[in-house]
């Protein structure tokens, strides 16, 4: 039996007896946990000389608006995307023209995945579903429940996520089941639709509760388990901490950043703690080699020292504009923002370097790099490949 209970400040919550998780929504995270007081607006655009050019390379419009967890995929000589009546769409990657539309046949809940062979959808009921690059069916996978995120592909294993927590690897020639991961989550969880990442042979993923998991991507098994951070407050709503973006990772290091929490990094091969800091972001993250740079839910973008977590810049011009984690393309740092414009940033110090504007309606997922440029969809189904110099 489900109940449905409204608690303050607009903060809605799905509460769902017999053991399940309840799931926190809301769009406006700082306001979550605040008073009753309104919050103060969005910080105004800054007078801006582009020290780079970018431009529109294209731009086109789906049917409806997309769904806040919609991403496009871009591989190999096509891109391709969902939109809100369900259909699964090729795109030219010269124009933005469409090639094929295929209707998928369920309700599409999860960003789009792409190989180099296949592209993957999910539905609310827990289907994965993979196709072909003409846009026919390849097979049908039944999961626990609602698949969330992005499914990737990786040596023959497509990793998915479900809304319950469970992770899977299913093969990916012709959809069955190789191995199935369960994770508990705690009473209460922000409603989000995390990825996973695969970097060679390990997938990496973070959890309700300030949790990150490394597992092996050939059988599953758990390589390590660590906390970005602990729970902390009396209540359950104050002890929400959890890990609602996808973490990134490299050859020493495996990074994650909570809600209410901290940005921590880890060995990569042990699970060891290299460093954290306090941080409260549910947008996201992206490394290089020399720093860790997040955004977090005030809008303030940081760059941190990657091998020891020295705090290198601040920029705080974005001041609740509600950014997308940022995206490092073609020497510079991107995030996109809740009126559609997307912010360039130098890495070396944080200062604006271009910007460039959309249709006006929210980018709430991470921007896409795309053959050395940057493809981005909003919420009003807009879909744009941002020139780089």
């Amino acid at each position: 039996m489900n109940h449905r209970i409204t608690l303050p400040l607009a903060l809605l919550a799905t509460l769902t007896l017999g053991g399940c998780a309840h799931f926190v929504h809301n769009l406006n995270p700082v306001n979550w946990f605040g008073d009753d007081n309104p919050p103060p607006p969005p910080a105004p655009l800054v007078a801006l000389k582009p020290a780079i050019q970018v431009g529109m390379s294209w731009h086109t419009r789906l049917d409806g608006k997309s769904p806040n967890t919609f991403s496009p995929a871009g591989v190999l000589d096509a891109i391709f995307v969902a939109d809100n009546k369900n259909q699964l769409l090729r795109l030219n990657p010269d124009n933005g023209n469409t090639v094929w539309r295929t209707a998928l046949g369920m309700s599409d809940t999860a960003a789009v995945g792409a190989s180099p062979d296949s592209e993957y959808t999910g539905s609310l009921k827990g289907e994965l579903k993979a196709w072909n690059r003409d846009g026919k069916l390849r097979w049908s996978s039944q999961l626990s429940s609602t698949v969330v995120g992005v499914p990737k592909e990786s040596d023959g294993v497509v990793v998915v996520r479900t809304e319950n927590g469970d992770i899977y690897g299913l093969d990916d020639s012709n959809g069955k089941q190789k191995w199935h991961y369960q994770h508990t989550l705690p009473p209460l969880t922000l409603h989000a639709s995390p990825s996973v990442t695969i970097y060679r042979s390990g997938v990496f993923a973070g959890y309700a509760g300030g949790k990150l998991v490394a597992l092996t991507l050939d059988t599953g098994t758990l390589g390590w388990e660590a906390d970005v951070s602990v729970p902390r407050g009396a209540s359950e709503i104050e002890r929400v901490n959890d890990v609602t973006s996808t973490p990134v990772v490299d050859d020493e290091e495996a990074c994650a950043v909570s809600y209410q929490g901290k940005l921590s990094c880890f060995s990569v091969r042990s699970g060891a703690l290299m460093w954290s800091k306090e941080m409260s972001s549910t947008a996201g993250l992206a490394m290089d080699s020399d720093n860790v740079y997040v955004s977090d839910v005030e809008g303030n973008i940081y760059a941190y020292e990657k091998e020891h977590g020295v705090n290198r810049w601040k920029q705080p011009a974005l001041h609740l504009r509600q950014l997308t984690a940022p995206r490092l393309i073609g020497g510079y740092l991107a995030v996109g923002d809740y009126q559609g414009y997307v912010h360039f940033l130098s890495l070396s110090d944080g200062h604006f370097v271009a910007r460039i504007a959309t249709d006006g309606s929210p980018i709430v997922v991470q921007p896409m790099e795309y053959r050395n440029n940057l493809l981005v969809q909003t919420s009003k189904g807009g879909v744009f490949l941002i020139k780089m110099p």
